[in-house]
């Protein structure tokens, strides 16, 4: 039997779960290369790059508090604006996910969610401890 849980309180400005657990996969909403801990939304400078490392240390944050991490991270979905930054963005992926890789799957996408130039969406595999 499965079992999903919503396990983080929401705040009601937002439409979504930041990750729900189904079963042993925790899965995150997209994140942003958003600043944590700030009253507005700041984005980190730098381009899509950087946009994308600092999305998936938020990312880590999130799955941290899931009871996951980035090493079980299984599958991933990235969006940039631009495919001309993808090599950029494929040396952000290395410098942060080591062997075995997630699988991933890049779009280019019109518009992101408040401007930004880059989200990412992470599957985990991390059977409850």
């Amino acid at each position: 039997m499965r079992q999903l849980l919503q396990l983080t309180l929401v705040s009601p400005k937002r439409p979504y779960s930041p990750w729900r657990r189904a079963g042993d996969f925790v899965i995150i909403s997209g994140q942003l290369g958003v600043l944590p801990d700030r009253d507005t939304t700041t984005f980190v400078e730098g381009g899509t790059a950087a946009q994308l490392r600092q999305a998936l240390a938020n990312a880590q944050t999130v799955l941290a508090e899931a009871g996951a991490t980035l090493a079980d991270v299984v599958k991933a979905s990235l969006f940039v604006l631009d495919m001309g930054d993808f090599a950029a963005c494929n040396e952000v992926w290395l410098e942060t996910f080591s062997d075995p890789l997630p699988t991933r799957t890049a779009i280019a996408v019109a518009q992101l969610p408040l401007g930004a130039q880059a989200e990412v969406e992470l599957w985990a595999y991390a059977p409850e401890r």
